[in-house]
């Protein structure tokens, strides 16, 4: 299972003009190609008068999903430069459609290559990139007189505290990197002076925005 990765937040959506042709960007976030597919459907069927509906996709732990579409447009022009700023910015589940608005001035090879590179890069500063980290949710079992301490000592440290069930004993609930379980582990064990039962309840991913 992928632990930590880079892919958008969710949809977003752009506008760019370049030599008065309009450039549209849409993108989502795709875990399987038809996801991307149906996506790519739905808008060319939006803009079913636009000169060119091109697109490209990565998806898959190791990309092993990857394909580009140039829509009409010169081989190589649109959906690689597109496919390319994907994978400049390492992202995973991505699908990026970019259509265009023929605005009557032919830009060259050079010219829509920039063109759709750059569509794709402002699509993702709508949509925004996210990392995603895979956490365990760790469960604390204590009795209730080491309560105050070990909530204390949780929401002073950079752990997040997640729940607190009040049971025959106390259950806390924290989530912790994956990587730093047996640093978490090791930590509780010395607060509580072995007083703890500390268990794996499950793995989630929790996404933080990346800056751009």
């Amino acid at each position: 299972m992928r632990e930590n990765y880079l892919t958008v937040k969710g949809y977003g959506e752009s506008e760019i003009v370049i030599s008065k042709s309009r450039f549209l960007t849409y993108i989502e976030r795709a875990e399987t190609e038809e996801d991307a597919i149906s996506f790519i459907e739905r808008i060319k069927k939006m803009h079913h008068n636009a000169t060119h509906n091109c697109s490209a996709y990565m998806i898959g732990e190791h990309d092993h999903i990857q394909k580009a579409n140039d829509d009409g447009e010169p081989s190589g022009t649109a959906g690689v430069p597109m496919l390319e700023v994907l994978k400049k910015q390492g992202l995973k589940d991505t699908v990026v459609v970019v259509t265009r608005y023929f605005g009557g001035i032919k830009l060259g090879g050079g010219g829509l290559i920039r063109a759709y590179g750059k569509a794709t890069t402002e699509g993702l500063l709508a949509a925004q990139v996210v990392e995603r980290k895979l956490h365990h949710l760790m469960k604390i079992t204590v009795d209730y007189t080491w309560l105050g301490k070990v909530e204390n000592e949780i929401r002073g440290s950079s752990y997040t505290l997640e729940e607190i069930r009040y049971l025959e004993g106390v259950d806390i609930i924290v989530s912790v990197l994956k990587e730093e379980e047996e640093q978490f582990r090791n930590w509780v064990t010395e607060m509580t002076n072995g007083q703890a039962n500390i268990t794996f309840e499950n793995a989630q991913f929790i996404e933080f925005v990346v800056d751009k």
